[in-house]
């Protein structure tokens, strides 16, 4: 017991502490090419470890009440950041990860509304990210306090969809907008074409039929992004699009992007590379950002 407690006194301390930040990794819309929004994703700066990622701290706490504090810390932090743009003219979408701890906890939908209220973010404005793992600790639980966060405004997002025990049921059974396909399926799609290919092309038009829009995280080059472009796949993350940053970080990323995003932003999907002389800048493509928390 003593062991399992650790990492739980460890977090709390890090809350009680303010140690705990949350970084930003822009999201591409494939349509328009430019960028709608961001996934949101802790981060502990540990004072002897420095800069963890949720794999070293959260390790052994999947179902500890813990994570519920967390989650709520960080919907409050999140829902701050989106007032803040939206006061400069940045209308946000914030979606905050939801772990199994709140999902079972019938006042979250209550918590949802009162952090909505206390920044004054509408409640179209947050998504709250799922994963089937969380919602099968108790299902009939956690399908009713999404019922109740869908019917209040606010949009639920299926996470890492495709791996674990997806069911195509729980696309009829959750009150979903949003399916994210999960980057086993992404990662070096160019690669492993044919069936890859397959796959996310089924998912892309399921989703579409019942009127979710779909994303693909883990892209890691530009040939994966051209094959989710002709898919029809709605938005895509990833390292070749960029590496997660601060918020304060985000609108000098826009201006003075790598050059791999520079490219990206500066012609249509799918033509042939540009020179040097073709190459532009971001310009406006930092827009109307959405924002999401995940534990990555």
């Amino acid at each position: 017991m003593p062991r399992r407690s650790a990492p739980a006194r460890g977090l709390r301390s890090a809350l009680a502490q303010d140690e705990l930040e949350v970084h930003f990794q822009p999201k591409l819309a494939l349509d328009a090419q430019s960028v709608p929004g961001v996934e949101a994703l802790v981060r502990w700066r540990d004072p002897q470890r420095g800069l963890l990622a949720p794999a070293d701290f959260l390790a052994g706490l999947e179902h500890h009440e813990v994570l519920g504090e967390l989650a709520l810390f960080v919907l409050d932090r999140a829902l701050a950041q989106a007032a803040e743009w939206r006061r400069h003219g940045a209308p946000l979408s914030v979606a905050v990860n939801v772990t199994s701890a709140s999902l079972v906890d019938e006042s979250l939908p209550a918590s949802v509304s009162a952090a909505l209220r206390r920044w004054d973010v509408p409640p179209g404005a947050l998504v709250l990210e799922i994963t089937e793992t969380a919602v099968l600790q108790d299902p009939d639980r956690a399908v009713a306090v999404l019922r109740d966060l869908a019917a209040a405004g606010v949009d639920i997002a299926l996470d890492d969809f495709g791996t674990g025990e997806s069911s195509l049921s729980r696309l009829l059974q959750f009150p979903i907008v949003e399916l994210k396909i999960d980057r086993t399926f992404v990662h070096n799609l160019a690669v492993r074409l044919s069936r890859g290919l397959k796959v996310i092309r089924a998912v892309v038009d399921l989703a579409h039929d019942l009127g979710h829009r779909v994303v693909a995280e883990g892209v890691e080059d530009r040939a994966t992004l051209d094959h989710l472009a002709d898919l029809g796949c709605d938005q895509a993350q990833g390292y070749y699009i960029c590496r997660p940053l601060p918020a304060a970080d985000l609108p000098a990323w826009a201006l003075r992007a790598p050059a791999a995003a520079d490219r990206l932003f500066s012609r249509p999907l799918g033509t042939p590379e540009p020179g040097p002389a073709e190459s532009g800048g971001l310009g406006g493509a930092f827009r109307s950002p959405a924002v999401e928390i995940g534990w990555r």
